[in-house]
């Protein structure tokens, strides 16, 4: 355990973290929504710090980010625990073990057996395989902010990029506490309609909004998600009011749609199928966006970057793999328009 900086004291033994907008308060022994920030003593600690339940090297396409360093790998972490509570969650083995009776009582066995992953280690890993970013992902990172930044404050020195793939759940104090570390953000923006945030996520639509203004106004790289669930958030109102949220802050952010397939629990419902995901890109497209990526389905002709001028596909993908990339430190090469991002 080492000491949290996203947090304040209401009193000798009670603490209010900061790093969410759960904003939970906790007595002494008491653990957050997360599971893994817990008042010890009136100090609030982070358990899993340096303790990485999940780590690889993916492609930057993964996350998704289509516009940012594309082609290249990206040193991918992430821990157990989670501030929401989806029912259609995809790592729920390891997001959402941490509000489970098991692990209140036996959490110290779990993490005992994860190797460590401090930060030295992560960034001379990065440095001797040729990696040029960081993504904080598979679980929400903003419950371990703590421990991402103790990583990219070394990473910077070496002219490492970092990347937040989150809910959207972070508060102002969090944003402002990562901000000068963090390079790119993949947000999601699950639904447009608090209701279903409230009963199938555990948390609320507003916080999300307002975080993917703040970024914005911080002038952050940021591309935006939706899983797209097959009778739930997949109206064409609801598709409409996200789409037009999104081009009202900017034309220029990728919104990513994605197939969600049945899981955690939420195996009830059907694959999104693929005309929907079609659909929703028109949707898109209408509402003004430039750049519409659909994901997770077969056959997918709506993966590549493609000039909002000329039409020029300067990017062709598959799946994840980057087939061909012309795009020349942001610029088309047919008609010179600049295609916004983060490129190498």
């Amino acid at each position: 355990m080492k000491d949290c900086v996203l947090y304040s004291k209401l009193s000798e033994s009670q603490v209010q973290c900061s790093a969410c907008s759960h904003r939970c308060k906790m007595k002494d022994g008491n653990t957050g929504i997360c599971g893994v920030r817990k008042n010890y003593r009136g100090i609030l600690k982070l358990l899993v710090w340096d303790k990485p339940v999940g780590v690889q090297v993916d492609p930057v396409e993964k996350k998704p980010l289509f516009h940012f360093l594309p082609g290249s790998p990206i040193f991918s972490l992430g821990t157990y625990g989670c501030n929401f509570g989806c029912l259609f969650c995809q790592n729920a083995t390891t997001s959402q073990l941490s509000k489970t009776d098991q692990w209140k009582v036996t959490y110290t066995k779990f993490l005992n057996q994860l190797e460590e992953w401090p930060a030295e280690k992560i960034v001379s890993y990065c440095i001797k395989n040729k990696i040029p970013s960081i993504a904080f992902t598979y679980n929400e990172p903003s419950i371990f902010a703590e421990y991402a930044i103790d990583v990219m404050k070394l990473a910077k020195k070496e002219g490492i990029k970092g990347v937040f793939v989150s809910n959207g759940y972070q508060t102002k104090e969090c944003l402002s506490y990562i901000g000068p570390y963090i390079d790119a953000y993949n947000i999601d923006l699950k639904s447009f309609n608090d209701m279903f945030y409230q009963s199938i996520c555990k948390a609320k639509l507003q916080p999300v909004l307002d975080t993917i203004e703040r970024i914005h106004k911080m002038g952050k790289w940021m591309e935006i998600t939706t899983l797209v669930i097959d009778g739930k958030n997949d109206s064409d109102e609801e598709l409409t009011k996200i789409a037009k949220f999104i081009a009202s802050l900017s034309p220029d952010i990728p919104w990513h749609l994605s197939a969600c397939h049945p899981e955690y629990k939420m195996m009830d419902i059907r694959p999104t199928p693929k005309k929907t995901l079609e659909w929703a890109y028109e949707i898109g497209k209408q509402a003004g966006l430039r750049y519409v990526y659909l994901g997770n389905i077969a056959n997918n002709t709506h993966e590549n970057t493609v000039c909002p001028t000329c039409k020029t596909t300067v990017i062709a993908r598959n799946y994840f793999d980057v087939i061909t990339n012309s795009v020349k430190k942001g610029i088309c090469p047919t008609c010179q328009t600049h295609i916004p991002g983060i490129w190498q």
